[in-house]
């Protein structure tokens, strides 16, 4: 069943207007017509609809009634060592397929990639878009948000922000992620800091424990940086019981 993003909240029986690219897709690339049924998800909520009017230039659907939502009570927000090449494209949609609650990307020593100052808000911009499409084909209720690259240095005050905060480190030993489980039962907002492809140098380890961060394995092998933070996100979900069969 397709999904269509709704910017506004949802009431039943409402009828919403689509926006023009979304009707021009279902209509010209999908196929769809009047009185099919869809979902609308968005703000947080995801509710059966159907299919009202639909042309290549404009859109009407109506809420018929709510589900339930598929958001986790766990709020992960990845902080990512900008990695080279597209792989922060697959690390974004992946995350966000997950359950992540946003990404941020980050510029650490050992990064081998360099954005250009004049191509980081187009980078940006098409990380939402990739973000926002992974959030509809998930069929997440609210839209994860990817925040501007930000310097290693800064992370110390963003994380104070956060309930706890992981560093997945290959030099880790002895406590993993159950064990963090264990410990904190009660965790609602978490932070994740993945190095890039050189890896997290041992100062910047430093300077995140001093904030509170705490290093973990992820066990003996090790992991791409494009993994790590998929395994670690995948590995917590299932901890916290998001994995389970919605009610």
């Amino acid at each position: 069943m397709h999904r269509f993003w709704v910017q506004s909240s949802i009431r039943q029986s409402a009828e919403i207007a689509l926006d023009p690219s979304e009707a021009r897709h279902a209509c010209q690339v999908l196929r769809l017509h009047p009185s099919d049924p869809c979902e609308l998800i968005g703000n947080g909520e995801r509710w059966r609809g159907e299919i009202l009017s639909l042309s290549s230039v404009d859109g009407t659907v109506r809420a018929v009634d709510p589900l339930p939502s598929t958001e986790p009570h766990l709020r992960i927000t990845l902080f990512q060592g900008l990695p080279k090449g597209d792989k922060m494209e697959l690390i974004i949609q992946k995350a966000v397929e997950l359950g992540a609650d946003s990404v941020v990307p980050v510029t650490m020593e050992r990064c081998i990639s360099k954005l250009d100052p004049k191509d980081v808000i187009k980078k940006q911009e098409r990380w939402q878009r990739i973000a926002t499409e992974a959030c509809k084909q998930s069929g997440r209720c609210s839209l994860p948000k990817v925040y501007p690259l930000v310097s290693v240095r800064s992370l110390p005050e963003l994380l104070k922000s956060y309930d706890a905060s992981l560093v997945p480190w290959e030099e880790a030993k002895g406590y993993s992620l159950r064990s963090f489980a264990n410990e904190h039962a009660e965790v609602h907002s978490l932070a994740v800091i993945i190095g890039p492809e050189g890896g997290i140098t041992s100062d910047e380890i430093a300077t995140m424990m001093e904030a509170g961060a705490l290093p973990v394995t992820l066990g003996p092998r090790i992991l791409r940086t494009e993994t790590a933070g998929m395994a670690a996100i995948a590995a917590l979900m299932c901890l916290y019981g998001e994995m389970e069969g919605m009610p």
